[in-house]
């Protein structure tokens, strides 16, 4: 039997099955960066017809093209860069409140021995009355209270920590609901409270600087409207 051998191909020559294997063993790029693009140009220059090259006006506007991309694409990179410094420096700023206390939008009423947190409430227009129902953690009414002609402004839910049945509410978190009267119309309004901030963190999500808070609440630094000793 006569036993057959491959030659060796000269250097720099690839057999046919070794390139197409090569190629599919690449991964596939389905975007156009500066690289592909460059060689798409680069390509076109040199397979161009010599009797019919290309004219002035597209090679101007192709490598118009080349230089509007390459910008953009250090634009991209010095943009991201500024976002990361940024929102690093947000989170080192943010860290001046802990130990502060903010005004949280539907934040918990912490009570305990010797406090109880306020409530606030904004009235733009002012209101006729204004009442308001604290809930404990159950969901249980515990107080009820109405308070009288409000001016324009913020308003003041200063809640004593007693209950609607003459005792005193026990150490917890509880809730205000706060109902507004004003010229005729009857509407809930948005009632914020006060808690101390007990770290910061940054969202994994979309950077966004987080406060932790009393209670176990958690709230964005965009949404602090009111800061307090």
């Amino acid at each position: 039997m006569t036993t057959t051998t491959q030659a060796a191909l000269p250097s720099g020559i690839v057999r046919y099955e070794d390139y197409v294997a090569q190629q599919k063993s690449k991964p596939t790029n389905t975007n156009m960066g500066q690289t592909e693009f460059l060689t798409l140009f680069t390509t076109q220059l040199k397979n161009q017809n010599p009797l019919d090259p290309v004219k002035n006006e597209a090679f101007v506007a192709q490598l118009a093209q080349f230089s509007q991309l390459e910008a953009t694409t250090a634009m991209k990179g010095s943009m991201e860069k500024l976002t990361a410094s940024l929102t690093n420096e947000r989170l080192l700023g943010a860290t001046s409140l802990i130990g502060k206390t903010v005004a949280i939008p539907d934040g918990p009423v912490i009570v305990t021995d010797t406090t109880v947190s306020q409530g606030i409430i904004n009235l733009p227009a002012g209101a006729d009355s204004v009442a308001y129902q604290v809930f404990n953690e159950q969901g249980a009414l515990v107080k009820t209270s109405t308070m009288g002609p409000q001016l324009a402004g913020d308003v003041t839910l200063a809640w004593d920590g007693s209950t609607d049945g003459g005792g005193v509410a026990a150490n917890g978190t509880y809730r205000y609901v706060a109902t507004v009267n004003s010229k005729g119309a009857i509407f809930k309004a948005p009632v914020s409270t006060y808690a101390k901030v007990n770290g910061v963190t940054s969202s994994v999500v979309d950077g966004t600087t987080l406060l932790e808070v009393d209670g176990g609440k958690t709230m964005s630094l965009n949404d602090v409207k009111r800061v307090g000793n």
